[in-house]
């Protein structure tokens, strides 16, 4: 079952059909809503069922209308309020609050009153700021030379892009002249070159996240239950929150709230997390909140790729860089 980080349910049906410029709630829209929360809160999935027009109860039937109640109920609970917020063309968009969470719900119903669509997605406030690219002046996040393994605007570049809190994120390694990112055979993590290198802030800011205590992987093996592993999330001076994670066990050297110095040293590669092998993932995100996030595509101020200096760059996969 998916997380309810990620789109939770999704059933589109004839969704577009002439605009509606309205944007005060109609009094149809909610006693359908209502009506919708009342069943579902009540576990009478029957009852849900029944307010689906007839391509609906095609597409889910009765069966899938069951699981879809119990799925949502076990993953996010009782509906606790909804508020509307808007139209998107015969759309109504309500903010819903569950007793585990808030997502947006979109409900579309037709002429007959009965629903037509059916789409929850994570909720995103219309608050949050667009960050295109970040604007505090940055140094990469270590000492030595190392490579980019992800990095870039395309999939065949960067997987992160499917992603939109991480989209524009880097996986850093260290390899050899050969390629390889390990010293003999990689059955331990001592024998990745980046395992254990120093991880340092790449501007002033304030450690607003620190995940410690998360034991590193065996190379090949992965963590996604703690998918970021040992964590240091940075907030800069312009609100922009620097994401570092995979971090060695017990090697983090700040605090929650501190205040760190560019170059400051942070901890150590390790390979804690989702990771088959010892690396560092780096990512900017546009708010603190991952589950609401837009990745912000990332420039470093003065940096050496492939030996030849570059300012305001962004690096891709492939490519060898240091400070």
């Amino acid at each position: 079952m998916k997380s309810p980080r990620l789109i939770i349910l999704m059933f589109l049906i004839a969704f577009y059909a002439k605009n509606v410029s309205a944007q005060t709630e109609k009094p149809e829209f909610r006693r359908i809503v209502e009506n919708f929360v009342h069943y579902y809160n009540s576990s009478q999935a029957d009852s849900v069922y029944n307010l689906f027009a007839q391509e609906m109860k095609d597409a889910i039937p009765n069966g899938k209308t069951q699981a879809m109640v119990a799925g949502l109920k076990q993953q996010l609970g009782d509906i606790m309020s909804i508020d509307f917020i808007r139209y998107q063309s015969t759309v109504g968009i309500y903010k819903t609050k569950f007793s585990f969470g808030t997502v947006a719900m979109n409900i579309s119903i037709d002429e007959a009153l009965k629903i037509n669509g059916l789409f929850f997605k994570p909720y995103i406030p219309d608050t949050i700021p667009v960050i295109e690219r970040n604007t505090t002046k940055l140094i990469l996040p270590f000492e030595k030379e190392w490579d980019v393994f992800w990095g870039g605007d395309t999939k065949e570049n960067n997987y992160h892009v499917a992603v939109q809190s991480q989209k524009n994120a880097f996986d850093f390694v260290i390899q050899d002249k050969t390629g390889k990112s390990y010293k003999t055979d990689g059955q331990s993590n001592e024998d990745y070159y980046c395992f254990g290198e120093n991880i340092i802030s790449p501007c002033d800011a304030e450690a607003v996240m620190v995940i410690d205590g998360v034991k590193d992987n065996i190379p090949g093996e992965m963590n996604s239950f703690f998918a970021m592993g040992n964590t240091v999330v940075l907030k800069t001076k312009n609100n922009e929150y620097i994401y570092l994670c995979h971090f060695k066990k017990h090697t983090i050297r700040v605090k929650e709230g501190q205040q760190v110095k560019q170059a400051e040293l942070l901890g150590l590669c390790g390979n804690s997390g989702n990771s088959s092998e010892a690396h560092l993932h780096y990512h900017i995100q546009n708010v603190e909140n991952m589950n609401v996030a837009t990745g912000v595509k990332c420039y470093f101020e003065n940096i050496q790729v492939n030996g030849e200096p570059r300012s305001d760059y962004s690096p891709i996969k492939g490519e060898k860089i240091k400070n």
